[in-house]
């Protein structure tokens, strides 16, 4: 699953691999169905609901996660749902026309269609995500089922309403949108509410809460949205994606020791609390997740640190000068002017090169509004990591691209997504590398670049999609060996 986020999180996703290994090499019984080309099609069809991991046995990344799908897939056997696998080293047929392109990718087929995994890769919430998934968006619950319902997940929602209420068609509306994410119930009515309302139970905090009386569409996200996470929790691979998805801005408290969280903790557990339903706030161990601070632009090592991060633009707000003399009225300063919108965030830029003749254009963040926004040229940009092995492959390709459209309205360029931020009105936030995007001349729409990675290719794609043409002729090159699966910047 590639999950949406607004900033690079190389640092956590890395710091939270384990090493794993596959059950079928430690030769155990395996609950984990194995599909290839001879059983694939049949297996989908025959079953309601199911989840496959498409995986390489070389993949980093797919041996941290074996050890999670084990365990899930025989908690999920209980309840009737298989789980699967593809080795993609071995039927290339099956992954090539599921379109795969990095490993691990999960994907969930219903009645025999497909849709992206949205979970988070650990037992618990593979199988909680599953779970949701078997059921209706809504379930009717009785007296006798509710009590066990509002227990069965980590955060449940459940509306009081009667079958006249015209509040069930809200309801229903919101968990068909939130159904990957939570659990929702409807009973004609709940001890725990008196009279028409909504009662959110969770497994945190106060238990409870409720939205009484009336309620829109907008209210009811917002009301779950505010209540669906803990005041301030620990932030880590398996919630990270609850507070992307959330869409409030988020407040990192980044602390080194147990005691150095236990004596300025409280005083920050307070200023959440003042603004729930505003801001999100989260602990942050710099001992296992400290190269996270560099990508709010803080400081590494500087601990303990507070940077906010707003999570639908990806803008950052780094508290400065903070080493070794952070308070909580420092960082009160800092959230209620973000909220205000009279703290202007901190870009985080490469130096301007000083030359910049080279076929390909080397942008920073500086520099991006100049050269890829400019409105009378076309521009095609490669979103790189230094590290990133298929990115170091495309160099020569790239660069190859570079010289044909060299001097035309059509520019090739890259960026160093790993040093530069990206404007705060950028449209997209990048999630894996290389990531190639179209900027089209006198718009700024972009076109995602989903073809092979060869000269041909991107000629093709160029043609079909830039305002303005130039003619180029591709010379026959050899393509690249892939070294190694697809960094994310996911967790």
């Amino acid at each position: 699953m590639r999950l949406s986020a607004a900033v690079a999180l190389v640092g956590l996703a890395s710091a939270s691999l384990m090493a794993g290994v596959r059950a079928e090499d430690a030769k155990v019984q395996s609950d984990v169905l194995n599909l290839k080309l001879d059983n694939f099609d049949d297996t989908i069809k025959q079953e309601k609901l199911i989840l496959v991991e498409f995986f390489a046995p070389w993949c980093g990344h797919c041996k941290a996660l074996a050890p999670e799908y084990e365990i899930a897939a025989t908690q999920l056997k209980e309840h009737g749902i298989p789980i699967a696998k593809v080795d993609c080293t071995e039927q290339t047929e099956v992954c090539k026309e599921h379109e795969i392109q990095g490993y691990p990718t999960l994907k969930v087929f219903v009645d025999g269609k497909p849709q992206d995994y949205q979970g988070a890769r650990k037992a618990d919430a593979i199988v909680s995500y599953l779970k949701k998934q078997n059921l209706p968006a809504l379930s009717e619950l009785t007296a006798d089922t509710l009590a066990a319902f509002s227990t069965s997940d980590k955060v449940v929602i459940v509306g009081s309403l009667p079958k006249d209420s015209k509040n069930r068609e809200i309801l229903e509306k919101v968990a068909k949108q939130k159904r990957d994410q939570f659990l929702f119930g409807v009973a004609e009515s709940n001890p725990d509410l008196e009279g028409e309302g909504i009662v959110l139970y969770k497994q945190f905090d106060e238990g409870k809460n409720e939205l009484k009386g009336d309620f829109t569409e907008e209210s009811l996200i917002e009301f779950i949205t505010a209540n669906s996470v803990p005041i301030m929790d620990e932030i880590g691979p398996d919630n990270y994606a609850t507070y992307m998805e959330g869409g409030l801005p988020l407040a990192y408290l980044f602390y080194s020791s147990p005691e150095e969280r236990k004596a300025i903790g409280p005083a920050f557990e307070a200023l959440a609390k003042e603004n729930k339903g505003k801001m999100n706030f989260v602990y942050i161990d710099s001992e296992k997740f400290g190269a996270h601070a560099s990508n709010l632009n803080l400081k590494e090592a500087a601990w303990p640190a507070f940077g906010i991060q707003n999570v639908a633009t990806g803008a950052k707000y780094p508290l400065e000068d903070q080493e070794k003399n952070l308070t909580v009225e420092k960082a009160k300063a800092l959230v209620e002017g973000v909220l205000a919108g009279t703290v202007e965030p901190s870009i985080k830029s490469e130096s301007i090169p000083e030359t910049n003749d080279g076929p390909v254009k080397v942008v920073v963040a500086h520099t991006y509004k100049e050269i890829v926004e400019d409105q009378t040229k076309d521009v095609l940009i490669e979103f790189y990591a230094p590290w990133c092995g298929h990115c170091k492959n495309l160099i020569p390709t790239y660069d190859a691209i570079g010289e044909l459209y060299k001097g035309s309205n059509i520019v090739i360029a890259k960026l160093d997504a790993t040093a530069n931020d990206l404007p705060a009105d950028a449209p997209f936030s990048i999630h894996g590398y290389p990531n190639i995007k179209l900027r089209k001349a006198g718009t700024l729409e972009y076109v995602d670049y989903e073809g092979d990675r060869s000269q041909e290719d991107l000629v093709k794609f160029i043609a079909e999609n830039a305002v303005n043409k130039h003619e180029v002729k591709v010379v026959e090159e050899e393509k690249p060996v892939q070294a190694e699966e697809i960094e994310h910047d996911e967790l």
